[in-house]
């Protein structure tokens, strides 16, 4: 038999005690939106270039559509940061740690202030160095990150 106390009454439930699942809102970042970011700060960068596509990349027709050459993001979407890898070449007579330095903090601030993510890494690779000549080189073929124009003649010094 069923016991008369167990019974409740339909019309008196209180719907208030009901809980409603929270609302998950979810926000996905292609890592093409990360690699359109890192380009716009390295442009405006001077004295970096980024790794140009090589013959085999013509030759299978890989486009800028797929990717960006030299720019490669990672998310972790379990502790929402996102690591950042960059190749660029740099024009002679720039010093490295400093050119560095000022491209990790460039991207970094972007894509925080951007997305709202924790950048855990920005690991720049420094791919080869190019001289004066094939920097305006570069600039005249429309290049997308300028080149800067040095004098070599007031920057070398044979002191140590």
């Amino acid at each position: 038999m069923i016991d008369p106390k167990l019974k409740m009454d339909k019309k008196k439930v209180d719907t208030k005690e009901f809980e409603l699942p929270e609302t998950v809102f979810i926000r996905d970042i292609e890592n093409k939106v990360f690699q359109s970011i890192v380009l716009q700060c390295l442009a405006r960068i001077e004295g970096i270039s980024l790794v140009e596509g090589n013959f085999f990349d013509d030759l299978l027709g890989r486009s800028a559509a797929e990717g960006i050459k030299g720019i490669y993001a990672g998310q972790d979407e379990k502790n929402h940061v996102v690591n950042i890898k960059v190749e660029v070449n740099i024009q002679y007579g720039i010093s490295i740690p400093d050119k560095a330095e000022q491209i990790q903090t460039r991207i970094a601030e972007e894509i925080t202030r951007l997305t709202g993510l924790h950048v855990a890494t920005v690991h720049v690779v420094f791919k080869n160095v190019i001289s004066s000549e094939q920097a305006q080189k570069l600039t005249q073929l429309g290049t997308r990150v300028p080149l800067m124009e040095t004098n070599m003649s007031d920057e070398y010094s044979d002191e140590f």
